[in-house]
This record gives structure tokens, C-alpha cells and sequence, in this order.
């Protein structure tokens, strides 16, 4: 079995982040999604979510293209993770493009998928926080 880990906030879900999915999981058999929690958002994203931890996951767990959804506490819980999910694949949008190559040496392969360019999750929230 190929398994494939990602990473994020996924916060306000979004057809973006349903392609960004979709294709991760083409990538093998087991998708994981690292979900960051409130407290890693806040203290070292240094952002508010509109939605819970627990309501982010919630989300992330009906859709079919995810297989397993684990707490991201930290910025250094890759490395780990990839040897305790036995991780084949680790995948990220390109804005994130060189930043964790360094996986590469733990002999997990390393995607940077082209994000959809008509959505983010800053863009709806600008779009929002403007209408009268």
C-alpha cells in the first residue's frame, strides 16, 4: 500500500483545497491529512480559523478522498511522521516548492502539486470581510 501524507489548515473548505485532495490521493492508496490545530494556527501560523480544530477534522473525515486525519502541532513533526505512518509520498501545494526537500532523505518522495488559481482561502476571506 502507497500511503501519502499532506498538511494545512483547510479552513473554510473550499474546491481548492477538494482538487488539492483528490489529487494527493491519486498518488497512492492511503491519503493522511495533517491538520493543523487551533493552537499551532495561532501561536506559530499566527492565524484565527473560523472553524475548530475538531470541526476542520470533521469536515476533512467525509470526504472520500481522505483516509486518516492526524493533529500538525508543530513545523518539525514531519520527519516524524513519516517514519510513524510509514509514508510513501508527501505532498504539498508549490507555493510551499523546495521547502521540504529534506524529506527526500528520510526516502520519501516529495510532490508540489500547482495549487487552483481562482481559490484560496485569503481570497474568500478578503472577499467576505469587503461586501457591504
Amino acid at each position: 500500500m502507497k500511503r501519502v501524507i499532506t498538511y494545512g489548515t483547510f479552513d473554510l473548505l473550499h474546491y481548492g483545497h477538494i482538487n488539492l485532495l483528490r489529487r494527493a490521493r491519486a498518488l497512492g492508496d492511503y491519503l493522511i491529512v495533517a491538520l493543523s490545530t487551533d493552537e499551532f494556527n495561532r501561536v506559530e501560523k499566527n492565524k484565527m480559523c473560523y472553524f475548530s480544530y475538531e470541526e476542520r477534522k470533521l469536515l476533512l473525515e467525509s470526504i472520500r478522498y481522505v483516509d486518516l486525519v492526524i493533529p500538525e502541532e508543530n513545523w518539525d513533526q514531519k520527519r516524524s511522521d513519516v517514519h510513524l505512518y510509514h509514508v510513501d509520498t508527501f505532498v504539498m501545494g508549490d507555493d510551499w516548492e523546495g521547502k521540504f526537500d529534506f524529506l527526500k532523505e528520510e526516502g520519501c518522495e516529495v510532490v508540489y502539486l500547482p495549487r487552483t488559481p481562482e481559490i484560496s482561502s485569503t481570497q474568500i476571506k478578503n472577499d467576505l470581510g469587503n461586501r457591504e
